[in-house]
Order: structure tokens, then sequence, then C-alpha cells
């Protein structure tokens, strides 16, 4: 009979070289439940005390749907434009050299560092009425400061480091070879970005608007003071939540914060579904 141990049998997890599994998956497992499950836990909970019909009248209130509508509307079109400028910057971080350029790649982390309260003071400073920006767009009717044009801004500000440092480094990986061979071949410049370069792009790019879009769904901080907060009209939901809390109207601000926990969780669950059919139509998985 041989005494080496049978090979047949499941093992949930392969043996490493590198001591220390166990301590580290407690840690994880349990910095996991305190950090993130237990409070979205304790959420749920309050909010299940409410009773689905007082859950619907909140849900479907007037100013709550139009508080919504403006945070994740906003919140969109703001991760759409980073994740289009997004790419483009990181394409001239990683593809050329010019003077300047570390500088350049400095700034874009600046919204990271940069108070959340002082770019909202700067941006309405710019921006309003009587801004440098917003003085040239008076003339022709066009009111960027205290509109949901305001908020956008504010929320490409803080969401282009998101895009640009996700897409960056990817590009990186990108072996110039790759385009000569495709130019050797006769492909344009178009093909060679559409067919060649964007294809290894696209989980990268939906990552960085997955994350620039969460992010500016729950800013607050620099968009109250170019929103203008005016009900029906630029008030956002994290603002809306605060108001509750200050009314002492704590079923509608949990009512508020499930809704809005429950929006984020599907549309970032969608987001992830196409980032895993991207990696494996494109065979980088």
């Amino acid at each position: 009979m041989s005494n080496t141990p049978s090979q047949s049998g499941w093992k949930w997890r392969q043996s490493s070289v590198l001591p220390g599994f166990g301590l580290t998956l407690g840690y994880t497992i349990t910095y996991l439940f305190l950090i993130i499950l237990i409070p979205l836990g304790g959420l749920i909970w309050s909010t299940a005390h409410l009773g689905f019909a007082e859950f619907v009248a909140i849900a479907t209130d007037r100013r709550t749907l139009n508080a919504l509508r403006v945070s994740f509307g906003t919140a969109f079109i703001a991760a759409l434009v980073n994740a289009f400028f997004g790419v483009i910057i990181a394409w001239i971080l990683v593809r050329y050299r010019f003077p300047g350029r570390r500088f350049v790649d400095a700034i874009v982390d600046l919204p990271f560092a940069l108070p959340t309260a002082v770019a909202g003071i700067s941006l309405t400073t710019l921006y309003s009425n009587r801004g440098w920006i917003g003085s040239l767009f008076e003339p022709l009717g066009i009111k960027i400061a205290f509109t949901p044009i305001g908020i956008v801004i504010a929320l490409i500000f803080i969401g282009l480091p998101f895009v640009v440092r996700t897409v960056q480094p990817v590009m990186e990986e990108i072996d110039r070879q790759v385009e000569e061979v495709a130019a050797t071949l006769g492909a344009n410049r178009f093909q060679t970005i559409t067919r060649i370069l964007l294809p290894g792009l696209v989980p990268a790019i939906l990552t960085g608007f997955a994350l620039a879009f969460a992010r500016g769904v729950g800013e607050y901080g620099s968009v109250i003071f170019i929103a203008g907060n005016i009900p029906y009209v630029s008030e956002i939901a994290p603002l809306l939540i605060v108001i509750r809390l200050e009314e002492f109207n704590y079923a509608g601000a949990t009512g508020i914060a499930t809704i809005m926990l429950i929006i984020s969780f599907a549309m970032l669950f969608v987001i992830n579904l196409i980032q895993a059919w991207s990696r494996k139509r494109y065979g980088y998985a």
C-alpha cells in the first residue's frame, strides 16, 4: 500500500509558502463586518421598522424623488464625462513626454487631497454670476452656479482622478509593438484605437466610471455650496437626509438612505456584470 496521501477530495484552499492565512482571513472578515456590513445592516434594520406603507410613502414623496433624480442624474453625467476625458488624460500622461508632465500628473491627484468644502467654495466663486467663468456665461442667459449644471461640474472635479488612476496603469502595460504591428497590417489610427487598444481598456474604464459614479452619488461637501440647495431644483439626496435628521425625522432619513443604498448597489452590480462580460468577451479574464 502506498504511504502517499490521497490526492482525491476537495480542498477549500491551496497551501502557500506565505504564512498567516488564517490570521489575515479572520482580520479581513472582522474588518468587513465591523466597518461595512454591520453599519449597513443597522441601516436596513432601522428601515424595516418603518413598515411597507410608510417606506413606500417616503420613496414616492415628490421631494425625495427629485432629490434622488438630481443626485443620480448628475453623478451619472459627471462619470460619463470623466470616463471620456479621463482616458484622454491617462493617454497623454502614458504615451507622451513633455515639460511639466510630472506637474500635470500631480495635479490629477489634487481632488484627493483637497478638502471638499474648499473645492465647493472655490468652484462657487468661479462659476457664480460674478465669478471669472460664470460672468462669461451670464450674458448668454446660462446660469451655472446654484443649478444642476454646477453640481455636475463639482462632481467632475472630484471624480476625475478615479478614472485616470484606474486606466493609467493598465495603459502602461499595453506594449507599443502591438500598435506598430497593427499599422504594418494596414490599420489606421482609429482602427488601432477601437479594435486593438480600447477592448483591453474597457474593464478599467468601467471600473473608473463606477468609482467616479459612486463617489458622486454620495458627495456632499463640494456640492452644497455650488448647488444652491433649492428644493425640487438643485437639492441632492445627501442634503435631504441631513435636513430630515435636523427635523428629527429619523424614519425619513433612514428611508432615503436605504433607497440610495439599493439603487447604488443595483447599478454597481450591473456595471460589474458588464465588466465580467467584457473581460470574457475580449479575453482579459
